[in-house]
């Protein structure tokens, strides 16, 4: 199976729907289909603040990256953020999801991204060895903060 990393267009929002919406089932995020769409098809159609890659075979895909992007005084330039991995369940523990971050890396250096950023969930230690495997570690003496708008 191969992690290939497509970017997703218009025409995979069906797909990708359906992925979101199991992703969101797995971790406990409630949200409905027209939500997901209204937050997914800018992304598609070229949004400069964000774009989806599909892991996997294009046709069926087994996964989906959700990356956003911003600007930083402090990192040079354009920095990005991984809003959403995922992995089929059936396809995880064979290496896929640490070759699709490290392409994903790649790619985004190529592209002249500064800096990946994530959130991880402190009790989830299976997803903080994935990403540690990535390359991705704790930003020394930062931690992050939020607040609902």
């Amino acid at each position: 199976m191969s992690a290939a990393l497509h970017l997703a267009k218009p025409t995979d929002l069906e797909k990708l729907t359906h992925l979101v919406a199991a992703f969101h089932a797995e971790i406990g995020i409630s949200s409905e289909e027209t939500a997901r769409e209204r937050a997914l098809i800018p992304m598609l159609d070229g949004s400069p603040y964000g774009i989806v890659y599909l892991i996997g075979p294009t046709r069926a895909p087994i996964g989906y990256i959700a990356i956003t992007f911003s600007w930083s005084i402090e990192f040079g330039g354009m920095i990005a953020t991984l809003d959403e991995f995922y992995v089929r369940p059936q396809i995880r523990g064979r290496g896929i999801g640490t070759e699709a971050l490290l392409s994903l890396r790649k790619t985004l250096a190529q592209s002249e991204v500064n800096a990946l950023f994530l959130e991880v969930q402190d009790t989830d230690a299976k997803a903080k060895r994935l990403y540690q495997k990535a390359g991705f570690g704790d930003r020394k003496g930062y931690q992050s903060l939020f607040t609902d708008l």
